[in-house]
């Protein structure tokens, strides 16, 4: 079937994750994460922050996640977006000394319409390449594209599950049969990733349905997960696109 930004998505009551029809809008309302022009992210309502570590398995595979350190709740803090403040993650004013160039060039269209669709016997996949974190949870198993194609099998099938809801930018997302996104649940968070194979700081990994307004104003398609810049060097600002690994 053709996907696109309508689908119902009821849940799915024999399976581990959810789609995103189990956030609800009037509890993530208080929430919410401001690009500020050439600054810091401005976030509000009292988010909670932790370190969310890589897990790597035995051969050398991406595969999982755990929780590191947990910072202080605050009602409001900003977080470092040129990657240069010495009071990371937090933001120290560096961004004015280096005039640090902020521009937003991400997309403003819905995840659906900037994803190709890949249809497998058991699943379907959508991937948007331009919102990919490079945390490398899709190499498993010959890889979530070639496990989409064998979802007949249910190992398979598991498989692909498990690293597309591993993907913290929701670069990747399966569906069942019915048009249904399969989701982790998540509370309403950010994690600071640290990326365990490469030794270097990650993204910025925002979940459960937190509303991302632009320096402009606009507020950006409200997802489940997606990941910012944390780094400054992004081509797809505010989003995340692997430049930390460069």
């Amino acid at each position: 079937m053709k996907l696109n930004s309508k689908t119902i998505r009821p849940r799915l009551p024999w399976c581990r994750y959810t789609g995103m029809s189990e956030i609800n809008p009037q509890e993530v309302a208080k929430y919410r994460i401001k690009v500020s022009k050439n600054g810091p992210y401005l976030v509000t309502g009292g988010i909670p922050l932790s370190e969310q570590i890589i897990r790597v398995d035995a051969d050398g595979q991406s595969h999982g996640w755990k929780e590191g350190k947990e910072y202080p709740t605050l009602e409001n803090y900003a977080l470092c977006r040129c990657g240069r403040s010495r009071n990371r993650p937090f933001c120290d004013g560096t961004h004015v000394r280096i005039k640090f160039d902020g521009t937003e060039e991400a997309a403003r269209t819905p995840y659906l319409e900037q994803a190709d669709e890949i249809t497998g016997p058991g699943l379907i996949l959508t991937d948007a390449p331009d919102f990919c974190a490079t945390a490398r949870f899709c190499d498993r198993a010959g890889g979530i594209w070639q496990l989409t194609e064998e979802s007949h099998n249910l190992d398979a099938r598991e498989i692909a599950i498990e690293e597309a809801c591993d993907c913290p930018s929701g670069r990747l997302v399966v569906w069942d049969e019915r048009g249904t996104a399969i989701e982790p649940v998540f509370e309403p968070s950010i994690g600071l990733v640290w990326d365990t194979q490469s030794g270097k700081t990650g993204p910025i990994w925002v979940r459960g349905g937190i509303p991302i307004e632009s320096a402009d104003g606009t507020t950006y398609e409200v997802r489940n997960r997606v990941t910012l810049c944390g780094c400054g060097k992004s081509s797809n600002r505010p989003f995340c696109d692997g430049s930390h690994l460069d």
